[in-house]
Order: structure tokens, then sequence, then C-alpha cells
């Protein structure tokens, strides 16, 4: 970037640091936003970490640099706040596989299961669910339930196999949805890039297919692989999961070197979700507090008991 570009950039971030104290809010961000998104946000993490933040805020403003489904958390959790997303369109393919109609439809047919969202889901799909979960607390969640129930574990096919495997509940059906990120990487690019790099430690995302988990030396959330990453006694690594965690692990853990090796879908480590948002639509989003979350009083206190349940679980 030359000086002009910097000097814009610069510009920029103070204006949003200047709405932000005069809108007395608080920038949380997922660690798959862009670098310089993150290094303006308050708090940078993966779901569940951000939950909680939302949840102890006691400003006026949330603007959540996410997706679209975060910030309905935020605002189930903080329901006299005004919530902001840069970009509407920041959406999720898992939250897309999984219609609400289709999730009343089964609660119908068998009232008597246990339904477990993946905290990668509408609001109203959490309003129709027992529990919510993440990708780091998903095996707690299953194993909270007690072992004569019937489980559905919905929207993340991937994370369910794994989490199945993990907790040997047979009783536990799996919703067939996928990230478009994680889903596509492929078993085959991931032999050929170990081979490159044979020293390297390979460090897995749950929601990546089980061929690719096989390979993995470590599996967890985002935030676990961070950690994993940054205190392996490894100087290289294979990174599966969003590429956005690179910076992060640059801060942490400078002199080691991280390999993200492209999907299928897009030959990239990218989600077209969380790239949406940019500094201008932050700035943007702060001045007009447009898009805004807006959620009726039934589905706020319906999503509500499932995330207290999840968070309750510590």
């Amino acid at each position: 970037m030359g000086l002009e570009g910097m000097l814009a950039t610069t510009t920029l971030a103070e204006e949003i640091l200047e709405l932000k104290r005069e809108r007395r809010a608080i920038i949380l961000a997922h660690v798959y936003q862009e670098a310089e998104i993150q290094d303006l946000a308050d708090c940078v993490g993966d779901s569940l970490e951000l939950a909680r933040k939302a949840r102890d805020f006691e400003g006026e403003v949330i603007a959540f640099c996410g997706v679209w489904f975060m910030a309905e958390t935020a605002k189930v959790l903080n329901p006299a706040r005004v919530v902001v997303v840069p970009d509407r369109e920041a959406g999720c393919s898992l939250v897309d596989s999984c219609p609400v109609e289709a999730v009343r439809a089964y609660r119908r047919e068998h009232p008597d299961h246990v339904i477990v969202s993946y905290i990668n889901t509408s609001v109203e799909v959490k309003a129709e669910s027992d529990i919510l979960c993440t990708s780091r607390n998903a095996v707690q969640v299953v194993n909270s339930i007690p072992p004569e129930k019937t489980i559905l574990f919905l929207p993340d096919r991937n994370l369910g196999l794994w989490v199945q495997k993990q907790t040997g509940r047979a009783n536990m059906k799996i919703w067939q949805g996928a990230c478009i990120v994680h889903a596509t990487f492929a078993a085959r690019r991931l032999a050929a890039e170990r081979g490159q790099h044979p020293a390297a430690l390979v460090a897995a995302h749950p929601e990546c297919p089980p061929e690719v988990l096989d390979q993995a030396d470590f599996i967890g959330s985002t935030t676990a692989i961070i950690k994993y990453c940054a205190e392996a006694p490894a100087e290289e690594f294979i990174v599966m999961t969003e590429s956005g965690v690179a910076h992060p692990l640059s801060k942490l853990a400078p002199r080691r070197r991280f390999y993200f090796i492209p999907n299928e879908a897009c030959n990239c480590s990218e989600c077209p979700y969380m790239k949406r948002n940019t500094l201008e639509k932050l700035r943007d989003c702060l001045r007009t507090l447009q898009p805004r979350v807006e959620l009726t009083d039934e589905v706020i206190r319906g999503a509500l008991a499932p995330l207290q349940r999840m968070l309750a679980l510590g």
C-alpha cells in the first residue's frame, strides 16, 4: 500500500474510533475478518467468545463485524441495545442449509428428541432448539444430555460426525448442512502439502471433512487452533480453517510458518461472507446505525433459553 492509501486508512480508522466513542459502542470482530477490522476491534474471537462479550457489554451500540447470525445472537443477549452489522448480506451457508420450517416439522414429528443447534443457525432455528453449542463446546454440550435421549444435531454434518465420534453417541441424528469453506478442503491437497512440509503439524477445524480430520494432529475451534499453533512444539503448521486466523497468528507467533491450503470451492481459504465487511461499511453502520438487527420479543425469548443453557455450562 502506498503512502496515500495508508493515510486514507488511518483517517478512516480514526473516524471509526470517534464514531465508536460518540455512540458508546463496542466493536466485536470474528477472527475471520480482515486484519484492519481486527486491529480496530475491542474484542476479537470466535463465536463463543463474542457471545460472552456481547452478554457482558454495558454500552449502547454493538457493531458486530462477522456474519448476520452472530449479530442476531448479540441482540438476543442485549435486546435493549442497538446491534448493527457492516453488511446485511454477510450470511452463512450453514444458516441457509437449515430452514426453520424443516426444523419445526422435525420437532412436531419427534417431540421427545433433544435438538442441539450449532450457533451457526438463524435466530428462528435457535428458538426451536433445546440447547446451542459452538465448535469449542459441542462435545461438552452433547455429553450434558442424558444418554437415553435421542439427539438431533444441526446443521453441520462434519462437526456432528466428529462430535458423535468423540462422545460415542449412537442415538444422534445429524443434519446434512456444510460450511462452504471447511467442507471443501480436500484430503488429497492436505496430503500433498504434508509431503512438502513433513515437519509441519496439522491443525484442523471440526467442520472439515472426516478424511481431513483423520490427518490432523489437532482438531479444535478457531480459538483453540490459534492457541495450539502458538504454543505447540513446532515451527511449521498447516492450518485447515479460514485464513483470517493468519493475522492473530502473526502476532502471537511471528517466527513460525503457517500454510493455508486452498479449498475446492474457490481455490482459496476465505469465507466470502466474512470478507463482505470493510472499514468503510463499518464506519457507515456506526454513522447511520444501519443495517440494524431487529427481533420480536417472542423470538428473543425463544432463542435466549437454549443460549443461556449453553452459556451456563461454562
